[in-house]
């Protein structure tokens, strides 16, 4: 069936200013600014949310993502974009964030619901978006509102406690936008961040007992993906990664590809969500650890199209 469902996305979009190996890069970033791209490139019908500015890397973001085919719902203001310090070290990021007064930042409950399309069937967010201040405010206020309404609500924490004022509001955030969730995406260091000094099995059990959500998705590398679904546990292997490159964007190359998935099926919506068969998950889970292994091959976040994608899946069997 061809996809029609129209999938918002929100949250920061900003400019990687990369070093690896002694040289300097920038890059078009962010999360869900990623997961948009993600989508887009899989023939996904995606609006981006969130403003971009004006200024000329905003313009590097912007022409981006209407390359990558998503709708820029979110328009463009004067504000500066977010700039992302990262550090690549044997293929693992690290980084710092200038974000103070930014492009991304500039929403507002209101504005949000203005620039949210007609007939949307999923809204995702997550990341820098939901860590604090007045924009986290209006992105929890949004979700909880398109829960309330019967929208499906996909919720990629991507915790960064080294950039957080106040951890114990951010986790208590999380935790409450978690209770209006339908599709939920966690990293195994994701769970170390909202549950330290918890084993994963213990944090896992936490988290579902918080979680609304049908589906929960947890990724841990190299060692795969768990999914819950109703009683059942559907684990998958990492297949292997065509020489890698660095992870920048695998999660968030996984996550659209999770709502990509979603879409193809017809089960972008809360109620089809809940009737998953573990069949339909772990083929969810394969078809999106496959695009992460793609992404991981190349330098920072560059997801595949689908095309690609389905000639890798057909490759592997």
């Amino acid at each position: 069936m061809a996809q029609s469902s129209i999938i918002g996305v929100g949250g920061e979009n900003l400019i990687d200013h990369v070093t690896r190996d002694g040289t300097v890069s920038t890059l078009a970033g962010g999360s869900p600014f990623n997961v948009a791209m993600a989508l887009g490139r899989q023939s996904a019908n995606v609006h981006y949310l969130t403003p971009i500015s004006n200024d000329d890397w905003g313009t590097l973001l912007a022409d981006t993502l209407t390359a990558s085919h998503v709708v820029l719902s979110g328009g463009r203001v004067d504000a500066p974009t977010t700039i992302a310090r990262v550090t690549v070290t044997d293929g693992i990021p690290s980084y710092t964030f200038e974000r103070d007064g930014t492009a991304e930042r500039q929403v507002t409950a209101t504005s949000l619901q203005d620039v949210i399309p007609d007939g949307l069937a999923a809204l995702h967010t997550g990341s820098m978006a939901v860590t604090e201040g007045a924009d986290a405010d209006a992105w929890e206020a949004t979700c909880d509102s398109a829960f309330t309404s019967g929208q499906l609500v996909s919720l990629d924490p991507n915790v960064r406690l080294s950039v957080i004022t106040d951890p114990d509001q951010y986790r208590a955030r999380i935790f409450r936008m978690m209770g209006k969730t339908n599709l939920l995406k966690l990293s195994d260091e994701d769970l170390e961040g909202l549950c330290p000094a918890q084993s994963l099995a213990d944090a896992l059990r936490v988290v579902r007992d918080k979680a609304s959500a049908p589906l929960l998705v947890m990724t841990k590398g190299p060692d795969g993906a768990t999914a819950l679904i109703g009683d059942a546990q559907v684990d998958i292997p990492a297949p292997p990664v065509p020489g890698l490159v660095d992870t920048v964007g695998a999660g968030d190359t996984f996550m659209a590809t999770l709502l990509a998935g979603l879409d193809r099926i017809d089960a972008l919506s809360p109620d089809a969500l809940s009737k998953l068969s573990r069949d339909d998950v772990e083929a969810l889970l394969r078809r999106a650890g496959m695009a992460a292994a793609i992404n991981c091959s190349r330098a920072g976040c560059n997801p595949p199209s689908l095309d690609e994608l389905e000639a890798a899946l057909r490759a592997a069997g």
